[in-house]
């Protein structure tokens, strides 16, 4: 004897059968129909700043060697990276052209940090101060940018989303 609580179920089973198209239909309807590509995908900037405001030899190292990594890192990805190492203050002499104890290591790091971009910003603040103070002129390396101010610059780096690293 089929009771009423089965023959309920079987019914909306049935029903719901009948309601649903068969699932070959289905795969041969959309068989003719090439699947949409994935959406290519933007990649979000890498772009780091690192901050020298000291004139120690092994901080002005360290900064280089974030910097080298974090190229190579990204490189390995085949993906690119840009990097400004910002100085000022005492940090100066990581630029100067007579006082760098780095200054050949910024000449291969430039060379060799394509496709990717590594730059050196030089605070002209900071570089007019020493100037007054030692009564001549400073040049930096030719490797280096002169800009108005270290701090504001690394404030509009930040402010454009830049990453933000201090060795």
């Amino acid at each position: 004897m089929i009771r009423f609580k089965d023959a309920l179920g079987a019914a909306l089973v049935l029903g719901l059968a009948l309601s649903v198209p068969p699932v070959a239909a289905q795969v041969t309807k959309h068989s003719a129909v090439q699947a949409p590509k994935p959406p290519v995908v933007e990649r979000k900037p890498h772009r780091l700043v690192l901050q020298v405001n000291t004139n120690e030899p092994a901080m002005m190292n360290l900064a280089l060697n974030n910097a080298t990594n974090v190229a190579q890192y990204y490189q390995d990805l085949g993906e690119k990276v840009e990097i400004e190492v910002v100085t000022f203050g005492p940090g100066l002499h990581m630029l100067r052209d007579d006082t760098s104890p780095v200054k050949d290591r910024i000449k291969q790091i430039v060379d060799a940090s394509f496709p990717s971009s590594v730059k050196f910003i030089a605070c002209g603040n900071t570089k007019e101060g020493m100037e007054k103070r030692e009564g001549k002129a400073i040049s930096v390396v030719s490797e280096a940018t002169v800009v108005p101010s270290g701090a504001v610059r690394l404030i509009e780096l930040q402010e454009a989303g830049w990453s933000y690293l201090k060795p």
